[in-house]
């Protein structure tokens, strides 16, 4: 196939790691013997992927797959599935236990977080293109390729594609950017330079792109939900209802339902009570 498809010699040569013997070392000798020049110039050797410490198989009745996962009632975000991959390296095994998707689910919350600023809070930081059609798309963006993010990101994926150092570097950008956008939901404003943050989101963007990371704006999270502006506002006015009449109860009942929809509440003094997603 090799050879009718694309050429005596391919640049890489992929498969699991229970291939290197007999089959890909069998494939070497019938292919070099065959044309006298080296099959491939890379080989790469994915890890197996284990369930609890089991290697995942069918006769073990652990085995699953990447669609019944995201099919499932209680399914991880396909987002949050994909981080978990790129945390190991591809040529160690990978562990799949409920804890680890857990743990990837809120790492992936962080990084989401990060992406979503520029959407957030674009036009509070003054940003003059956020109405821009092109807002928000890589390919229109331009960052510096000299910035410490930018090179430690480089570095590490031109190491055997180390994505658990590149995923480093993305949520090292991402923490500052959380934290920048916690601030403005809470004090109204950032302490750092509105351009410095655009780059580091612009940067952020790129770089997680590379690992398939991407985070639609929350206008699009929100539609597709159903939880739109006018029904927070009726449950905040229920529980300010509740709050007046000492009905404390009910007032936190109504706050832990948003809170299951991603919706936070900051009461603040005089009644005022301001929410974010």
């Amino acid at each position: 196939m090799i050879r009718e498809h694309l050429a005596d010699t391919i640049d890489i040569h992929v498969g699991g790691s229970d291939l290197i013997f007999p089959h890909h070392e069998n494939e070497i000798a019938q292919s070099e013997a065959a044309t006298g020049k080296p099959l491939a110039r890379y080989w790469m050797h994915n890890g197996m992927v284990n369930v609890g410490g089991e290697k995942m198989s069918k006769s073990l009745g652990n085995f699953t797959t990447i669609r019944d996962l995201l099919d499932a009632p209680d399914g991880p975000d396909p987002m949050a599935l994909r981080l978990f991959l790129l945390q190991g390296h591809y040529r160690k095994p990978v562990d799949f236990t409920t804890e680890s998707i857990t743990a990837a689910q809120n790492s992936w919350h962080t990084i989401q977080d990060g992406l979503r600023l520029g959407y957030q809070f674009g036009t509070k930081l003054g940003w003059a293109d956020v109405d821009d059609p092109a807002f928000g798309d890589p390919a229109a963006m331009r960052i510096d390729r000299d910035s410490p993010a930018v090179q430690a990101f480089q570095t590490a994926m031109d190491d055997d594609f180390n994505t658990a150092g590149g995923l480093a570097v993305l949520f090292d950008v991402a923490k500052e950017l959380r934290r920048a956008g916690n601030l403005i939901t809470h004090t109204g404003q950032a302490d750092s330079n509105p351009d410095t943050l655009r780059q580091q989101w612009q940067t952020l963007v790129c770089l997680a792109q590379v690992l398939g990371l991407e985070a639609q704006p929350e206008a699009a999270t929100e539609s597709s939900t159903g939880w739109a502006d006018a029904d927070i506002e009726a449950l905040l006015a229920q529980r300010r209802e509740a709050r007046a009449t000492k009905n404390f109860a009910e007032g936190d009942r109504i706050r832990d339902l948003l809170q299951t929809q991603g919706i936070t509440l900051i009461d603040k003094l005089g009644g005022i009570t301001e929410w974010h997603r």
